[in-house]
């Protein structure tokens, strides 16, 4: 089959808030396509409910919010990383609110609510718990009506095209599973996370870990792959899916019951620390339950006009009735190392979002900073992506590269991550849940020209690495459990873990990632 080849300025994989900020950045600099795997509203981003964190309250300040992130880290927060998001957070807040995001309000003024870890109400929310949906809306919207964007949709990404060791561009799928290369000055991964690596999760089917899969496969080091984190509430109906129950319902004041009624963790905790409890509770002593029933029940509809709808589908009154939650799977704080202005290790190739890795979350992300990282690293990609793009796009693109499709099947593979990789982990499940993976690879066969493969095929390369760095983290920080080493080891381990061609090291907690354009 003939391959199809385009040229464009910038390329950005990914319509989500990170991708589409950047996209609108870019565009005074020439034309952007951005290729997106579904429709462009289908991302992490617009399942995010809580909120958004960002410093404009009365009685907070930047400074509150940066120490609120180092705390949350468990030590190895990027300090300088942290520093650019929140002090740059505000002005990308106001200049998102005035493109049209409708972010709620009392008496004329933002309205923040709390969340875990945070010292101050910071959260800002729209249209009660679907802030994600609304400030996509808001980028698409003015994405559409910049002038030099395109949107291409249902184009499945399948690998960076690479020479000497700088990214051209990308190959990818449409919906026939014919190949086109788009050939670009600089290309973008905003491709969001990879929860759908884990049998249980928040995420939609979407998250298969495409960027860093392909990142990986070019050659990009990763960053503190290990690092998962695994939200405590997701909806525990059978035959429903894991739909995320916002931190901000506990924020709120709804208690987490176990299978006695009674309560048992701080509800407020960091998020590693919730998650740990209710799977012990789960595991030990039976269903696990949130009560809102406490509450006022025109103020949790209003407040949670999707989560009460999602549970009113499924048979159950949140305002009546305990809703049963269980941990899943929800965002992935490593990715591809970046330094502060999104450039990776490979020339030509930069990311943001959750695909990237800045250290700025360290072991646990603080609640509701992942849409603020998205909106501050897509406006500083972009810019760097003009300062450092002078060529034009190559006229040809290099051969793609040959991949191997697992023999095993993506849900046994996921299943075995939820397993051996999950909340609780081992060197034993660790190990074999590597051994699988390298005797599906083994027993494999070509990728075929499909999104079903490609996502099965990325799925086993983001577990290999998590796997790795994993194995290699000999202690418990954060969202990383080891029960083999259950505790902290600030002399060993208090750094990065970064992975290149292979192998993890440690590197400096204080200092960015360091890249020559």
């Amino acid at each position: 089959m003939n391959e199809q080849e385009i040229r464009t300025d910038f390329l950005v994989l990914g319509s989500g808030i990170a991708g589409l900020r950047a996209a609108v950045g870019l565009a005074r600099h020439g034309r952007v396509l951005v290729v997106t795997k579904d429709q462009p509203t289908e991302s992490n981003t617009g399942y995010a409910q809580g909120g958004v964190a960002v410093a404009l309250g009365t009685d907070d300040h930047t400074d509150l919010h940066w120490e609120d992130t180092l705390a949350a880290g468990a030590g190895i927060v990027c300090p300088a990383a942290a520093r650019v998001l929140v002090d740059e957070g505000p002005e990308r807040i106001r200049e998102v609110a005035s493109w049209g995001a409708r972010f709620d309000r009392e008496e004329g003024r933002f309205h923040f609510t709390r969340e875990a870890a945070h010292s101050r109400n910071r959260v800002l929310h729209a249209l009660g718990d679907a802030t994600g949906w609304e400030m996509v809306r808001a980028l698409l919207e003015k994405a559409h009506r910049t002038q030099g964007i395109e949107v291409r949709s249902f184009a499945c990404s399948t690998d960076l095209a690479v020479a000497d060791g700088r990214v051209l561009g990308c190959r990818f799928l449409d919906e026939q599973g014919a190949v086109t290369t788009v050939l670009a000055r600089a290309t973008l991964l905003a491709t969001g996370g990879a929860g759908q690596v884990f049998a249980e999760t928040t995420n939609p089917q979407v998250a298969t870990g495409d960027g860093v899969a392909m990142g990986l496969r070019a050659g990009a080091a990763l960053l503190d792959m290990e690092f998962v984190q695994f939200h405590p509430t997701a909806l525990a109906i059978a035959g429903a899916p894991r739909f995320l129950v916002s931190e901000a319902v506990r924020g709120e004041g709804a208690y987490l019951l176990n299978a006695a009624g009674e309560r048992f963790t701080d509800e407020l905790a960091p998020r590693d620390q919730v998650a740990r409890a209710i799977f012990r509770e789960r595991r030990e002593g039976g269903p696990v339950t949130l009560d809102l029933r406490h509450l006022p029940s025109e103020r949790v509809r209003t407040r949670f006009p999707r989560i009460v709808a999602t549970c009113a589908r499924y048979g159950l009154d949140a305002t009546r009735e305990p809703v049963p939650v269980t941990p899943a799977a929800h965002y992935v704080m490593g990715g591809v190392a970046t330094d502060l202005h999104a450039r990776t290790t490979l020339r030509g190739l930069y990311a943001a979002g959750e695909v990237a890795a800045t250290g700025v979350h360290g072991a646990n992300r603080l609640a509701s900073n992942s849409l603020l990282e998205g909106l501050v690293f897509g406006a500083r990609s972009a810019e760097a992506m003009a300062a450092d793009a002078r060529d034009a796009a190559p006229e040809r693109a290099p051969a793609g590269a040959a991949g191997a499709l697992p023999a095993a099947g993506r849900e046994e593979i996921r299943k075995r991550a939820w397993d051996w990789l999950g909340l609780v982990r081992d060197r034993d499940g660790l190990s074999g849940l590597q051994r699988f993976l390298d005797d599906a690879r083994a027993a494999g066969g070509a990728v075929p020209r499909d999104r079903a493969s490609t996502e099965t095929r990325n799925i086993a390369d983001v577990i290999q690495a998590m796997v790795r760095c994993a194995l290699f983290r000999e202690e418990s920080r954060g969202a990383h459990f080891r029960s083999d080493f259950p505790e902290r080891d600030d002399p060993r381990f208090r750094g990065h873990t970064l992975l290149e061609a292979g192998a993890a090291h440690l590197t400096d907690v204080e200092q960015p990632l360091q890249v020559k354009v």
